[in-house]
């Protein structure tokens, strides 16, 4: 009971963050059509202006100006680069967001180094939340928790409750239309990226100390954020959601569990060969696999993905 517990709550707690890092990119995508590879640098970066930021003056002033840094940076991105490959059809655009993360990463490197840098938790949320059963639930993991919910609420109001949101969810479809009534659609659409970029950049401040600051952060998650917009379907932010909270809790339960794939195969009454290299694997070696697999099975059942409109 505690395993299953304790499991659930990191897996919301992991798919929560996952989630304010794959909804800029859905954002992204619903309204430019672009799915864009440097996302996860956008993350990267958040992480690394809250560390400097966090060095000089402390993590509060780093949580409020980390996004917005990241979401300036992503707004002259879409401007003066994104803009221009646009032009030239979306395997510009691709090959452009390709290019930037290698850029982005190279960047970090030369400015903060190769190895990791000394992100720490701040002292205020280091300590138990509360217990349960034999183990403590640390104050830092709700706090990641009351963060992402806060963003979805606030994104959820924007985007249906003021008349910014109205013009940006008219644009997603009816971008002409919107440009006649004389709103500047590339403007929205700067913003919109920008916007999305500051959401991936908050993630990377609240995650960068939780897990880990290094080059390679962006690496590691930049897979599973178009694994997740692809399981939840392009363009849906309710399927992000969804896809984003179900692949957090395999991957926190699957670590946890030692059962082999022979025992899982019996359950259903198939028995792999004995003494073969699949039958000595178990569920805990295969956690990195399961996501893939899972958007695998999506793609062939349901290719729309969860709650997806657009066929992919």
């Amino acid at each position: 009971m505690e395993f299953v517990v304790i499991s659930m709550l990191n897996g919301i707690t992991y798919g929560l963050l996952l989630f304010m890092l794959s909804s800029g990119l859905t954002l992204i995508f619903s309204m430019m059509g672009v799915l864009n590879f440097a996302h996860a640098s956008f993350y990267m970066l958040g992480a690394y202006f809250a560390y400097q930021v966090s060095a000089w003056i402390g993590f509060w002033p780093g949580l409020l100006l980390a996004p917005l840094l990241v979401g300036a940076a992503g707004a002259l991105v879409e401007r003066y680069g994104l803009r221009q490959a646009h032009r030239f059809g979306h395997v510009a655009e691709l090959l452009f967001t390709f290019g930037l993360a290698f850029v982005v990463e190279e960047l970090v490197r030369l400015v903060w180094g190769n190895s990791s840098v000394d992100y720490p938790v701040p002292a205020e949320l280091d300590g138990t939340l509360f217990t349960l059963f034999s183990t403590d639930f640390p104050i830092y993991k709700g706090f990641m928790m009351l963060i992402s919910v806060g963003m979805l609420v606030a994104l959820y109001t924007v985007l249906t409750r003021t008349r910014v949101g109205l013009i940006i969810q008219a644009a997603l479809t009816k971008p002409d239309m919107v440009e006649a009534l004389g709103h500047n659609v590339p403007r929205i659409f700067m913003l919109v990226f920008g916007g999305g970029s500051a959401l991936a950049g908050l993630a990377g401040v609240i995650g960068g100390n939780a897990f880990i600051t290094e080059p390679g952060m962006a690496a590691a998650v930049g897979s599973i954020v178009f694994v997740i917009v692809v399981v939840g379907g392009l363009g849906s932010l309710g399927g992000a959601f969804i896809a984003s909270l179900l692949i957090g809790c395999i991957q926190t339960f699957s670590v946890g569990l030692s059962i082999s794939i022979t025992d899982v195969f019996a359950l259903f009454g198939i028995a792999l060969p004995q003494g073969s290299q699949m039958a000595r694997l178990t569920i805990t070696q295969l956690a990195p696999v399961l996501p893939y697999l899972l958007m695998v099975a999506i793609l062939i059942f349901r290719p729309r993905g969860l709650m997806g409109s657009r066929e992919s």
